[in-house]
């Protein structure tokens, strides 16, 4: 959607690469070390795309595993791929990493689907032979207490080098494509922990009152995310309330006539209605605060709920939060309602990988359709919106204080993912995935955000599967099917990941 610029963009993940051999080949085979290298080389230059990718090249003894362990570690790297291009000794392999702490992964991408058996040389035999290494890897990684994952399959080279004796071009195939696919998800997955290790979210007000799920402990969230947790008052906002000036509300409402459709009355609803010129005025003159406030605490997502004295100048601020809070998340700032930082985090985790990440709950099941609702009273993540959100006045906010304006949504109709973040009763977190499709099913019109989900199971099946792992209520609604994917987070942040 145009506009809609980030206010601070996510660290780019730092990936390591080498490739590995033995160096008693090099004088036996001529050409082998250059064509090995080569394939590195076109590995670096498509992970590139995902990251910045630091390659070592060719690690061929002990002792040059040390030195790219030293090499790696002065990279300050989030991952290592070790392309495993031809056999090679562990003991090659195993300084590596045991210098460099990093998570490894092995690549065992063959260039061939199939060798030239009639013409096949060991030289050539040697540049396909990937995979024979691999498990001695596997077993010395594991005596040694190191985890290592393995993607395999084929190079997806588009073109046969000139050495080859068969055919290389197989970037078609789905051997490659899968591969492929598989790597771009370690590479993005590895960008969510740097991210968050530099991230500062925002804790404006309190949690609400009796939602015992959502209560974590500032420290323990540190300690599993490297989130910090910057401790926000309603005065804060206040100030710079004060400050803001008849120019930047001008602005922000030009901003809101861009991004928003204008409701009229409900049909429905008695108290969803045409929001009031002056209502429209305020969630403007908010949302230039809100922004302040991102900028002035250097914010990467924010959570917040503050109910306020019935009649107080805090409970008629708290009512404008909505507006700002939903232009704020589809710029790369996700604010969840309620004081629910768990799902602030699993909103900027969506936000990271560049798959949205919505606020959500469940709203209603509908059986005829199969279908669950998702949604909340915002706010709303604009940039995955299925057309243009709606703004309605409300008379009031349920289970709530006071009135404003409100977002009427839905996310994009299509694949989409859950992404649910808990605290287990031993103080640890956990990822909860869910996978579905967005449908163009009917949706309330009472200013929420609702979308219609066909999960992979029947509503009441999915649901008794979804609360046994014991979840936080909300959850953040990303475009795409992404477990995989939110899987690979979990690894890397070293959190129990469960796929419904």
């Amino acid at each position: 959607m145009a506009g809609l610029q980030a206010i601070k963009p996510s660290k780019r993940p730092r990936i390591g690469l080498y490739s590995v051999g033995l160096r008693a080949y090099w004088d036996q085979f001529p050409g082998l070390r250059e064509r090995l290298m080569a394939y590195g080389q076109f590995i670096e230059n498509r992970m590139s795309q995902w990251g910045d990718v630091f390659n070592y090249g060719l690690v061929d003894t002990e002792g040059e595993g040390r030195k790219a362990g030293e090499w790696l570690n002065e990279q300050n790297v989030d991952l290592v791929f070790c392309h495993t291009a031809t056999y090679s000794t562990s003991s090659t392999v195993l300084p590596v990493h045991q210098i460099n702490k990093a998570p490894v992964v092995f690549l065992n991408l063959q260039p061939t689907e199939r060798i030239n058996y009639e013409q096949t040389t060991t030289g050539e035999w040697l540049a396909h032979c990937g995979a024979c290494p691999v498990p001695e890897f596997a077993n010395s990684f594991n005596r040694a207490g190191i985890s290592f994952r393995v993607v395999n399959g084929l190079l997806g080279l588009d073109y046969t080098p000139e050495i080859s004796l068969t055919n290389e071009k197989t970037n078609e195939r789905k051997e490659a494509l899968r591969a492929w696919r598989e790597i771009e998800q370690w590479v993005r997955a590895a960008g969510v922990p740097r991210t968050l290790q530099h991230s500062r979210f925002g804790f404006l007000g309190n949690t609400y009152s009796g939602m015992l799920d959502m209560y974590s402990d500032f420290t323990m969230i540190q300690a599993q995310t490297g989130v910090h947790i910057e401790v926000l008052e309603m005065c804060d906002l206040d100030r710079l309330l004060r400050d803001v000036t008849e120019q930047e509300v001008k602005a922000k409402l030009e901003e809101v006539n861009r991004m928003f459709q204008i409701s009229g009355d409900s049909p429905s609803d008695p108290i969803a209605r045409r929001p009031t010129d002056e209502q429209l005025e305020w969630s403007c003159k908010v949302a230039a605060a809100q922004e302040k406030l991102v900028r002035e605490y250097d914010l990467d997502a924010l959570t917040y709920y503050y109910h306020g004295a019935p009649g107080g100048q805090y409970e008629k601020l708290q009512a404008g939060f909505i507006v700002g809070h939903s232009l704020l998340t589809s710029r790369g700032i996700p604010c969840s309602g309620e004081g629910d930082l768990k799902t602030a985090i699993a909103m900027k985790i969506c936000d990271i990988l560049g798959t949205g990440g919505s606020f959500s709950e469940i709203v209603v099941v509908d059986y005829v359709d199969e279908t669950i609702l998702l949604g909340h009273d915002g706010p709303f993540h604009i940039a995955i919106s299925e057309g243009q959100p709606i703004l309605r006045g409300m008379g009031l906010y349920h289970g709530k204080q006071g009135t404003g304006v409100s977002v009427e949504a839905k996310v994009r109709t299509g694949a989409v993912t859950t992404l649910n973040i808990t605290q287990t009763g031993d103080g640890r977190l956990k990822l909860i995935s869910s996978e579905g499709e967005s449908t163009n099913g009917p949706i309330m019109r009472i200013g929420n955000t609702q979308t219609p989900v066909k999960f992979r199971s029947h509503p009441d099946d999915y649901m008794t599967a979804w609360f046994a792992e014991a979840p936080t209520h909300h959850c953040a609604m990303s475009i795409g099917h992404n477990a995989a994917l939110f899987e690979k987070v979990g690894e890397l942040l070293q959190v129990k990941h469960v796929t419904l």
